[in-house]
This record gives C-alpha cells, sequence and structure tokens, in this order.
C-alpha cells in the first residue's frame, strides 16, 4: 500500500513515540521534525517561488517602510499571519527593522485557531521545517516546558496550526540565521504567558505577537475598529484589546506584548496597516493587519556590534576637515584659531579608528566627484583627508574641481562597515537578499569590481536595477549577475553631509 507524505510522516512519529513509551521516555522529550502545514495554502510551497514573492512584497513595501529611531535596537514586532496574497505586503513592512539581525533567539507566540486546550503549546521539536529550509529550535524551548506544566507540547497544534509558521519564511529572508521559541497559547491566563517569557527573555531576545486584527466586518467598520485598536496598542492600553470582543484573534499575544513592552520600556512605532480589501479581498468582508515594532535601548553587546557610531558632532569635524584639506591645495587656508580648534578635535580614538571611508562631492545636486576606500587599512581621519583630495582631483570621470566650483560643492562622507561576503543560491534569491537603501555592495568577476554605497538605492531602488547599473561600472555586461556566478559582498554605512 502506497501512502502520502503526510501520513507516512505521521506514521513515523507514532512509532517513535510508541518505542519511547516503551523505553520510559516522555513525548516532551522527543526529538523530531515540525513540518509546514499550511505551504502550498497560504504561502507557495516551492522554494524559487515562494523567495521570488518576499522579494515582490519586500520591494513593494521598500519606499513606504520606515526604519527605527537612530540609536535604537528592535525589541519586539507584531506580525500578520494571513495568506501572504493578503497580509505578505504589510508583513514584508517589516524588512527595514529587521535588517542587519543575525543569530537572534526569537519568541514567536501565537494563539490557538483550531485545537483548543489550555496553556500554552510548547512544541518539542527540534527543528521547524519551512520551504526554505529548517530552522533550529532554541534549548529555551524545554527549559520552559521544564518551567511549569502550563508549558507543554501540544502535538496537534504542531499538525495543524498556521498563526507561526506563515512568519517563519520573512524571517528566514530577513535574518541571518536564528532558533526559534515556539509558543502558541491557548486557555490561560497572561500572567502565566509573561512569566515564561520573562524567564528566558534577555538582550539579544526579539518577541515576537502573531495576530491579525477584526474579522469579516465591513470595510469602512474594519478600519475604524483597526485603528482603534491600532491606537491602543501604541499607547500601551495594558487590557483593553484581550477585552474587546473580534479586536484580534491574537489578542493574548498582544496584551502579552504590551505588558512586557511596558515592563522594559520598549516604544511601539507603527510600521503599517492594511486590510483584505486593500489587498486581494473584496471589501464586503475584510480582515485587518498591522506590522508594529517595539524599540528600546540598545544592550552593551549591540552596541558594541553597532557600525554607526559617531555622533553628529564628530560627523561634522570629519565633514569640515574634508574642506579644509581641499581648500589648502588653493592656498587659501582657513583661520590659524579655526585650524587650531579642528586640529584638536581630530585628536579623537574614535576617529582614530581603522574604517573605510568615501568622499563624495555635488555640484548643484549632481555626482561631481566620489573616491573612497572599502577595507579598514587607515583610520578615518586618514581616509577622509585623501579621499578628499583624490574626490576632487584624481575622479577619473571629471576634470579636477577649481576653486570656484568649490564654493558651491556640497561634500558628503561615508564611513563604512568591514564588508561581508552575501550567500545566495541564484540570481533570483540574490535580487531577495539585498537590503534596498540599508546596503551597500560591492559586485567582483575576476579582475572586474565595482560597489554601490546604499545611498544609491535612492536613484535606483530596484534591485534588479541597482545591480545592472553596478555590472555596467566594473565593466560587465549589464545581466552578468543573472548569467554568471559572481562574488558578492555587502556593508553598512553611517554618513554626514554638508547642510546648506
Amino acid at each position: 500500500m502506497m501512502l502520502s507524505a503526510n501520513k507516512l510522516r505521521t506514521v513515523i512519529l507514532v512509532s517513535g513515540f510508541a518505542m519511547m513509551v516503551a523505553s520510559g521516555r516522555a513525548y516532551a522529550e522527543s526529538a523530531y521534525t515540525r513540518y509546514p502545514v499550511v505551504a502550498g495554502a497560504f504561502y507557495p510551497e516551492d522554494t524559487d517561488q515562494l523567495r521570488e514573492l518576499i522579494g515582490k512584497l519586500t520591494r513593494r513595501a521598500g519606499p513606504s517602510a520606515p526604519a527605527l529611531p537612530y540609536g535604537t535596537s528592535l525589541k519586539g514586532l507584531i506580525l500578520p499571519h494571513a495568506g501572504y496574497e493578503y497580509s505578505g505586503w504589510t508583513t514584508a513592512h517589516a524588512a527595514a527593522v529587521l535588517s542587519g539581525l543575525k543569530n537572534q533567539k526569537i519568541i514567536l507566540l501565537g494563539s490557538d485557531h483550531r485545537i483548543g486546550f489550555t496553556g500554552v503549546a510548547v512544541s518539542s521539536a527540534d527543528q521547524f521545517q519551512t520551504p526554505m529550509g529548517p530552522i533550529p529550535v532554541h534549548p529555551d524551548a524545554g527549559r520552559l516546558r521544564e518551567l511549569s506544566p502550563w508549558f507543554k507540547p501540544v502535538k496537534a497544534s504542531d499538525q495543524r496550526e498556521h498563526a507561526l509558521e506563515v512568519i517563519l519564511p520573512f524571517l528566514q529572508t530577513y535574518v541571518k540565521g536564528f532558533t526559534l521559541v515556539p509558543m502558541v497559547t491557548g486557555t490561560v491566563k497572561v500572567e502565566r504567558v509573561i512569566d515564561g517569557i520573562e524567564s528566558i527573555l534577555d538582550g539579544d531576545t526579539l518577541l515576537i505577537a502573531s495576530s491579525d486584527l477584526s474579522h469579516s466586518l465591513p470595510y469602512d467598520a474594519a478600519v475604524r475598529i483597526d485603528q482603534e485598536t491600532i491606537g491602543a496598542i501604541l499607547r500601551l492600553e495594558s487590557g483593553s484589546i484581550i477585552r474587546k470582543k473580534n479586536s484580534a484573534c491574537g489578542a493574548l499575544p498582544i496584551e502579552a506584548m504590551i505588558q512586557v513592552a511596558i515592563r522594559h520600556h520598549w516604544q511601539p512605532m507603527l510600521l503599517h496597516y492594511a486590510n483584505s480589501g486593500d489587498t486581494a479581498g473584496d471589501k464586503t468582508a475584510v480582515v485587518g493587519y498591522a506590522a508594529i515594532a517595539f524599540f528600546g535601548e540598545m544592550t552593551m553587546n549591540q552596541k558594541k556590534k553597532s557600525t554607526s557610531e559617531l555622533t553628529d558632532s564628530q560627523g561634522t569635524i570629519l565633514l569640515q576637515l574634508a574642506r579644509n584639506t581641499i581648500l589648502e591645495t588653493f592656498d587659501k587656508k582657513p583661520a590659524l584659531k579655526a585650524l587650531t580648534a579642528l586640529d584638536a578635535s581630530l585628536r579623537d580614538k574614535d576617529l582614530e579608528k581603522k574604517q573605510g571611508v568615501f568622499v563624495t562631492l555635488k555640484l548643484n545636486h549632481e555626482l561631481r566627484g566620489c573616491i573612497g576606500n572599502l577595507s579598514a587599512s587607515e583610520s578615518i581621519v586618514s581616509g577622509v583627508r585623501r579621499n578628499a583630495l583624490n574626490a576632487a582631483f584624481h575622479d577619473p570621470r571629471f576634470q579636477p574641481l577649481t576653486r570656484k566650483e568649490l564654493d558651491t560643492t556640497d561634500i558628503e562622507i561615508s564611513v563604512l562597515s568591514e564588508p561581508q561576503a552575501l550567500a545566495y543560491e541564484d540570481a533570483a534569491d540574490l535580487v531577495t537578499r539585498l537590503r534596498p537603501h540599508v546596503d551597500g555592495v560591492i559586485l567582483k568577476k575576476g579582475h572586474a569590481s565595482a560597489t554601490f554605497l546604499p545611498q544609491v538605492w535612492e536613484q535606483l531602488p530596484a534591485p534588479e536595477s541597482f545591480l545592472s547599473h553596478l555590472c555596467l561600472k566594473a565593466g560587465l555586461a549589464s545581466d552578468e549577475w543573472k548569467t554568471s556566478r559572481l562574488t558578492i559582498l555587502t556593508y553598512q554605512v553611517q554618513y554626514f553631509e554638508e547642510e546648506n
């Protein structure tokens, strides 16, 4: 008798369970893979099609996706869990705030839609599988199950619940390497859920609550109810959503998020709101979706990892250095007092760090020169001095800058993080892995190479066009990124520009 994949999987799990019972081991200690149950329904089960769709949604969301306030870090998210044609556009607005995260522990908190149980389902799987690959389950999942009988494996939830699964491919796209603590709430007091979260929450943990908003209301009524719900979240109103009928299917996870945010002084920020009437459904009965980020102060560990460490005043000093360096070539030095003050300011340990630096000149908002070094081979101060001169007088695309032009030329300085190799499978995968307005890109093939700073995304917002122009800059065919295996590296910058 032939067995389907799903039936075969069930037989394997049942057989494994029987053997564990025979050997005196409990189900809670079993190890297995939790396979996707709504792939092919809520989102494509084909890996290439899934990557292509997420890339398309991310590009569509890009222009309206806000970034976190400077100097803060992402602590939590509320994301929807409907089919991608309905809620994927909203979920994709999280790309900008998730960009750059790696090796995170992610607590993914959803609510039961299908089974009915008491407590919190914490899967005993050792990994969650999606069409994009496996996701390891963090050991803290086991610690939760040991913490209290309220946290337990619920096998039926693993086999049917979609609230966690639907979000995972987006996380696999935006976050480089993460482990998962899966939690699905049944009938349980929110205080018990929060106790569990707090027991495993640390500075490198991201908390995500999975929830759609109102269900099956006419468009205008849904927008009104959803705006009230979003407003309550943004005001951190504990208790209001969980008491209100048809506010959110994940009201308990949202309530837990609000209370944790209050305890840790996180601040909420709306990333996007839409409903199914805006995306792929009619407007007679819609479902609402919101993406909301929670941010807080960086931990010491995050500050050490941050590449954007210079202050605005330090940036101003570097801009003065660049302009004075160019002025000196025209034998017109600033006043001695100004030079003395600048020299004193340059004796700054932060500015003595070795980092890549680019200096860009613009005349009437048009490029007039741009030269820099990608590697951290010299101090920031030395890099600004050298590249200011190179951008002004040795960029082969332009004639040397004149004294008259300098007066109306604006200077911009970019301080780079260390470039990192970007792993990708093919051209379609490469497009989805690039982060518009975040990543600078280095492209290499043999002796040919070129780079675009992240600021270039403003002129070339589509990744395909960005890559094609970068290939041309490297002296390659515009479609070389599609037809050849290229070496791709990415980096991020902190940039400063003169104020007119």
